[in-house]
């Protein structure tokens, strides 16, 4: 009985730091997703007639359209260049994301995160 107490002690021991590593990834995680809100990524297209800024937290910031791009005839061309920019932007703002989430999980791709 008394090699059985050691290793639940030894276990105790074990379970109360994966505990505080927990707790403590958990409030990084927290202070990440808060710096990601106010981090920013540009994308543009069009050679610049459309750019877009968009926050760690994919959503649409900014949007600017140069008066070169609008043309009342061809309205479709400047859907699309909002468009390719805008998935641009949301395309970074991922990848910015994730860098910094695996910075604390090392790398291990966790479901949900992000």
């Amino acid at each position: 009985m008394a090699g059985l107490k050691g290793i639940g002690g030894g276990m105790g021991g074990n379970m109360s730091q994966m505990l505080k590593q927990a707790q403590k990834m958990q409030e990084d995680m927290i202070r990440v997703q808060e710096e990601l809100r106010t981090k920013t990524v540009e994308a543009s297209s069009g050679g610049g007639v459309v750019q877009v800024i968009v926050s760690g937290k994919m959503e649409l910031v900014e949007l600017k359209i140069k008066p070169e791009a609008v043309d009342p005839e061809d309205v479709e061309m400047l859907e699309d260049l909002i468009k390719a920019a805008l998935n641009e932007g949301l395309r970074k703002a991922q990848e910015m994301a994730n860098n910094e989430i695996g910075k604390l999980t090392g790398g291990l791709k966790i479901p949900g995160l992000f």
